[in-house]
């Protein structure tokens, strides 16, 4: 009995973590419900969690000042992350939710190639091979839904975005805090929205800013909760779990957005068969990357 009620926080931390898993993958379902197009979807969600997170850092009396070079390199993320949701947004709105999310999980075998070039280091063979699955996965989804084939090269876009941004995010980890990071990049993602908006949009008008009540509340859950709260609680799970039950746990975001996608919207969500086909593969490609990365880092750890 001492020994179960020990174990709770544990428990309690597990349940912490599937419940942002399930935020990650419900953002999608806020994207399709939300009836503003991506940019400026993305434009209220960055601005909104970089208000939000400002407020968090003066609660913790955070230091914001860093150097001049850092705020560019930071800037540059910020435009990136901006980049990788508004083709997410995007891809739910020329395909669906189902489509977008499949897309979303090649993102490991571009990080695959990605993390070499920054970290230095060398492919590793089985890297390959997993890539070459998920080419396949893609392939074999393209031919059942190629009606889709918009959504699908947006969503892979998407996903090639956010692999660049986690990797660079892994890089400045090491010299500043994730919040502080965090504020910067969506404070610069703000502005490069803004300034696409002024140049290629003819600039904002108050039809841009006169959002439904509806649209209003459901853009502020995203920046609060599937935004700012996400960000900040993963950071505080990832202390108390292990690397390895997050990032595995992370790889199932796909599957908790495709499930909820299928509950809510039957019709809409529904694919060919060629679909659950190809995601099968790519999902159980990035599982299977994440159970064998994560078990090389725990032997290293074990050597002497």
């Amino acid at each position: 009995m001492n020994k179960l009620f020990h174990n709770r926080p544990h428990v309690k931390n597990y349940l912490h973590l599937h419940l942002l898993v399930f935020i990650a993958g419900f953002t999608a379902i806020l994207g399709k419900e939300i009836s503003i197009t991506a940019i400026p979807l993305v434009w209220f969600r960055m601005s909104m969690a970089a208000v939000l997170m400002f407020l968090f850092i003066k609660l913790r009396q955070i230091k914001l000042k860093i150097h001049g070079k850092s705020i560019i390199k930071l800037s540059i993320a910020g435009i990136i992350i901006a980049l990788h949701w508004i083709t997410f947004f995007a891809a739910i709105d020329a395909a669906n939710i189902s489509i977008a999310l499949a897309m979303f999980s090649t993102g490991a075998f571009f990080a695959s190639i990605i993390e070499p070039i920054f970290y230095k280091r060398k492919i590793i063979g089985y890297e390959i091979l997993f890539g070459i699955l998920v080419i396949i996965g893609v392939f074999i989804i393209t031919q059942g839904e190629i009606k889709y084939l918009t959504g699908i090269l947006l969503g892979v876009s998407s996903a090639f975005f956010s692999s660049l941004f986690a990797v660079l995010n892994g890089v400045f980890l090491k010299k500043h805090s994730a919040t502080v990071i965090s504020f910067y990049e969506f404070v610069s993602g703000v502005l490069f929205i803004s300034l696409f908006i002024i140049l290629f949009r003819g600039g904002f008008s108050a039809d841009f800013f006169s959002l439904s009540v509806k649209d209003f509340w459901l853009l502020f859950i995203l920046a609060s909760v599937c935004t700012a709260y996400a960000f900040i609680a993963s950071v505080y799970v990832m202390k108390l779990i292990s690397p390895y039950t997050v990032v595995l746990t992370y790889n199932l975001e796909p599957v908790y957005g495709i499930l909820i996608a299928l509950i809510l919207y039957p019709k809409s969500e529904k694919m060919s068969s060629y679909f659950y086909y190809g995601a099968i593969i790519i999902i159980g490609t990035v599982l299977l990357n994440g159970i064998i990365k994560n078990r090389y880092a725990f032997k290293r750890k074990q050597i002497p």
